[in-house]
């Protein structure tokens, strides 16, 4: 009940949408595909998109820290050797020891180490990378102050070790805050992927939450529609012509719905002639009736002495044959009259059970006349259908068979609920129903073989298993002549119908 409203807005919402009005079933199904795929699409091209931007990315920051990487090495490299020389200059201070290539191979070094320091300085380097870059090259230009400004004197001002400590230092700090920089170049390129990542997974869930509302929406158009033509054929079964038929929904189910409306006001019309047809023959039929009956009883009253025993047994027959007549008559107003008025047979809960023994009850005085035994097997079922139309079923049921059962014979009934359905059977014992006549019997003024047969002698107008057949498919059952039971030999009638009761 909570998503009936929401549920009734939203079918609100899909007959005001105009373009299905204009599509076909096969463009419905093919938009509903194309609406299904664009979506999929977009997401594979993003995440492509997604994908050759971190790639272009990851390759160009692996580029680069290649290049600085090499770069960084170098200057390392020529810082190790311009100590290398420094030290190697320090140590032949004498100009008497000292040789003049000495110091152009000490200057060429330095030079070299220059230049390391200039390409270095031309990638893109972090600033704290650059400031230590800056500040190693002014210690290397602080020592080799010292160095050229004490080779005339003949003694350098700072030791050794303590000169060049500083130049250590700064090659270290310069290598540890590279390996950092390093480092964080890669944790960014990793959060730049996580988070493409997420906006991919995201995207694609809205892609996709979109694509599933549009597909529920023409799901939905599809099954109202689909619904309602099966209302439609339901109601044309069970002989329910009031209501028009009107479907929605895409242009060809909407064409089958006109179909439909069509053949429902066509049978409306050939109803209301049967109709008209019916009463206008029991009309023509009893007016003649009441006169014949007239003239026969008047017949039967005047032949009261004993030489008139032929002309009583005249009008005895007279009188049978009219009874007779104004039997079929009124069998085929009631015929006429199944489907003619739908809502006078109002659906209600049933219980089959009391219905079942109050119509054995009603029989007894027939049962007993002829000596038949009752045989039940009846389990408690409810079911939802029209009263009248349930009890007229199982009286032509009963009926029949105490009608064609030899006397001395025996009926057998069983009722039960099957699960899904209601299941009613009768036998009897009579000469049951030729294989060859079982697709016959239902259909209206048929009599079978087994007529010859019936001890009652009566002859009806053909008219109870119409009824019955009818009946059931007003019920959306099924009734069918099955085989009897092994040794036996009479009829078998097996009446089903859905416990739902549904028209």
């Amino acid at each position: 009940m909570l998503w009936s409203k929401p549920r009734e807005r939203f079918l609100s919402f899909c007959d005001q949408i105009e373009f299905k009005n204009i599509l076909s079933l096969k463009s419905l199904i093919a938009l509903g595909f194309v609406i299904a795929v664009i979506p999929l699409f977009l997401a594979v091209m993003y995440a492509a998109f997604g994908m050759r931007e971190t790639s272009a990315l990851g390759r160009t920051i692996n580029s680069e820290v290649f290049e600085q990487t090499k770069a960084i090495r170098l200057v390392l490299q020529k810082t190790a050797d311009i100590e290398r020389k420094a030290r190697l200059f320090v140590l032949l201070s004498d100009p008497a020891v000292r040789q003049p290539y000495e110091q152009h191979s000490y200057e060429s070094t330095r030079a070299s180490f220059k230049q390391a320091l200039s390409a270095l300085l031309k990638l893109h380097l972090d600033n704290k990378i650059a400031l230590l870059v800056n500040e190693l090259s002014e210690k290397e230009n602080l020592i080799y102050q010292q160095i050229i400004s004490s080779a005339s004197e003949n003694k350098f001002k700072l030791p050794v070790d303590e000169a060049f400590q500083g130049l250590r230092e700064s090659s270290s700090s310069l290598s540890r805050e590279f390996e950092s920089y390093v480092d964080h170049e890669f944790n960014e390129l990793r959060s730049q992927s996580e988070s493409l990542e997420q906006g991919l997974l995201i995207k694609g869930a809205v892609l996709l939450a979109i694509s599933f509302i549009f597909l529920v929406i023409m799901l939905a158009i599809l099954s109202r529609s689909m619904r309602q033509l099966n209302t439609g054929i339901r109601r044309l079964g069970s002989g329910d012509l009031e209501q028009p038929i009107d479907i929605t929904g895409p242009s060809d189910l909407r064409y089958l719905g006109n179909r439909l409306e069509w053949l429902r006001t066509h049978l409306m019309e050939l109803e209301i002639s049967k109709q008209q047809f019916m009463h206008n023959v029991a009309r023509e039929i009893d007016l003649p009736l009441a006169s014949i009956r007239e003239g026969a009883d008047l017949l039967a009253n005047e032949a009261g002495d004993e030489s008139s025993d032929a002309r009583q047994d005249i009008a005895r027959l007279l009188c049978s044959n009219v009874d007779k007549l104004k039997t079929v008559s009124e069998e085929l107003v009631r015929y006429s009259q199944i489907n003619s008025k739908p809502k006078t047979n109002r659906k209600e809960t049933v219980n089959m059970q009391y219905l079942l023994e109050s119509v054995i009850h009603d029989f007894q005085t027939r049962l007993q006349s002829k000596s038949i035994s009752l045989k039940k097997l009846v389990r408690p079922v409810e079911i939802s259908g029209s009263y009248d139309q349930l009890r007229s079923i199982i009286e032509q049921l009963i009926s029949n068979a105490v009608k064609y059962s030899p006397t001395g014979g025996e009926i057998r009934i069983m009722l039960r609920d099957s699960g899904s359905q209601l299941e009613l059977e009768v036998e009897d014992e009579g000469p049951g129903i030729e294989p060859d006549e079982r697709s016959h019997v239902f259909e209206p003024f048929f009599r079978g073989k087994a007529a010859a047969y019936c001890e009652d002698n009566i002859e009806g107008p053909g008219l109870g298993l119409a009824i019955v057949r009818d009946y059931v498919v007003n019920h959306q059952g099924k009734v069918d002549i099955i085989d009897s039971r092994q040794d036996q030999h009479g009829a078998r009638i097996r009446v089903q119908i859905p416990l739902t009761g549904k028209a």
